[in-house]
């Protein structure tokens, strides 16, 4: 990670780091598809990759002008536009798609992205990795409210594991610092970097998935069922950055 330009939060990437965060994201997808498919079998495991630029209305209300990089309207028939803060409004829009199309999906559902997002972050020094562009790797993971399944709780242990074996770093579990609106429970997952305890993970159950499901009971009579979300996000340039402070340690 060289910062070379005249301008804090931006960052070069090496070939090296490249190659560190396509294989962490290979690896990380891997796990945590083996993790729900062992707990059930019944998840449906997609990737996606969606338009970096996106609608303003589907940008949650808690990211203002400071937060975002809007898009400036040229004309009044332009699309109001942002460079994303996060990938889950397009993952979303997409589990969308597929429920509501005539594939026959059926939650469990798990849609994936490893792509860049933009935030409006305040000039920090690059140790703390704090970027105004930067690389997410989030898992968003729906399924019924009425399952046995405690998803989240059993995916903890898991991801810390897999997060230490990757960058090679003492890790812990955490209760979040902040939880978020749309978030039942949040826990980070930390590395010791030598300076610092640093998230590179959070994983939330979310509620905020904008479609309740229809399910039948053995009488034949139907239901209303929320769908809670399973999200797993890791920082991709914090665990490149990690694993690089792993060797000079």
């Amino acid at each position: 990670m060289l910062s070379i330009d005249n301008a804090n939060g931006l960052v070069h990437w090496t070939e090296r780091d490249i190659r560190l965060r396509d294989m962490m994201t290979a690896h990380f997808a891997g796990e945590v598809s083996a993790f729900l498919k062992t707990t059930n079998p019944a998840w449906d495991v997609r990737r996606v990759e969606a338009p970096i630029l996106t609608p303003r209305e589907l940008i949650s209300a808690a990211y203002g002008a400071d937060d975002v990089f809007v898009q400036a309207k040229l004309s009044e028939h332009d699309h109001e536009l942002v460079l994303r803060p996060e990938t889950t409004p397009s993952t979303y829009v997409y589990m969308q798609h597929l429920l509501n199309s005539h594939q026959r999906v059926r939650p469990p559902l798990c849609v994936w992205q490893a792509g860049k997002s933009f935030r409006r972050e305040q000039d920090q020094p690059t140790k703390h990795v704090r970027l105004k562009e930067f690389w997410q790797l989030e898992f968003q993971c729906a399924y019924t409210s009425d399952t046995a399944n405690d998803y989240h709780g059993g995916c903890l242990e898991p991801v810390r594991r897999m997060i230490g074996a990757m960058t090679r770093l003492p890790t812990r579990v955490v209760p979040s610092d902040r939880l978020p609106a749309y978030s039942q429970v949040t826990m980070d997952v930390e590395v010791d970097n030598g300076d610092k305890w640093m998230e590179l993970a959070s994983i939330s159950r979310r509620k905020d998935f904008p479609q309740t499901v229809r399910v039948g009971s053995k009488g034949g009579e139907e239901r209303e069922v929320d769908r809670l979300v399973l999200e797993v996000a890791i920082g991709l340039d914090r665990c490149v950055h990690a694993w690089n402070q792993a060797e000079t340690l």
